[in-house]
């Protein structure tokens, strides 16, 4: 089945996240090293963000690196971050000329000096960019995030910035990683695996949840559109009947 020709292209989620995960298992069923694994995974990066692009999506997150990832051997994270930097030099001209802006959400400054630098650029480079907003994941939970969110109210409340009486579900959204940006329509799993992982648990109350037994470095472009196909098909009632 051709699942693009199957899209209802009025009914795109707004926002798409997705949990990047099976690059190890991957590379492990071809006896291949992890960093294999991951190489191949940032293919699917490049192919998932022109798909996403190419319909419409408003925003699309990447979970790339979590908070919990600096458990994982030295070896292995130094190899993700010479695929990030490999990622940014060689995509970046182009998202600039596709009018996509990039944003992380995380603390991605406890990173080494020359990564900081390249990612510095690219949000520096795309920042008045409009047509896509394409979140990375990088040094990023989400329960850090709700935290770092309410010390910062805390901070506007001693300040007198803001009053107690303003603070609520909606105006908590502006102290995110995500502020102006919609809640997430559609959170996309693949490697069998059904948990969301510390990702973006306040943007998500509402979500779809879409899992798949596909292994990230095997999930394509069509595999992406059936993802939302199946959305499309969903009753989502927000609490009602």
């Amino acid at each position: 089945m051709n699942y693009y020709e199957q899209l209802d292209l009025s009914n795109i989620p707004k926002h798409i996240g997705i949990i990047m995960d099976g690059n190890g298992r991957w590379a492990k069923n071809r006896k291949m090293p992890r960093t294999f694994g991951h190489k191949e995974g940032s293919e699917r990066v490049i192919e998932i963000v022109e798909a996403a692009y190419k319909i419409n999506v408003k925003s699309l997150t990447l979970y790339a690196f979590s908070t919990e990832n600096w458990k994982r051997p030295d070896e292995e994270i130094s190899k993700l971050m010479d695929l990030l930097a490999f990622y940014i030099k060689g995509q970046l001209e182009k998202i600039k000329k596709n009018n996509i802006r990039i944003k992380v959400l995380g603390d991605y400054k406890v990173f080494p000096d020359k990564i900081v630098k390249l990612i510095d650029a690219a949000l520096q480079e795309t920042k008045s960019n409009d047509k896509m907003i394409l979140n990375i994941g990088l040094n990023y939970g989400g329960q850090s995030e709700i935290v770092r969110a309410s010390k910062m109210i805390c901070e506007d409340l001693i300040a007198g910035n803001i009053s107690l009486d303003e603070i609520n579900t909606e105006s908590f959204k502006d102290y995110l990683y995500t502020r102006g940006q919609e809640d997430l329509d559609l959170l996309i799993r693949p490697s069998g695996e059904l948990r969301v992982s510390n990702f973006l648990l306040y943007q998500l109350a509402y979500s779809e949840f879409y899992f798949s037994n596909i292994l990230w470095p095997d999930f394509h472009e069509e595999e992406f559109y059936k993802a939302i196909c199946d959305f499309q098909n969903r009753n989502r009632r927000y609490g009602g009947l």
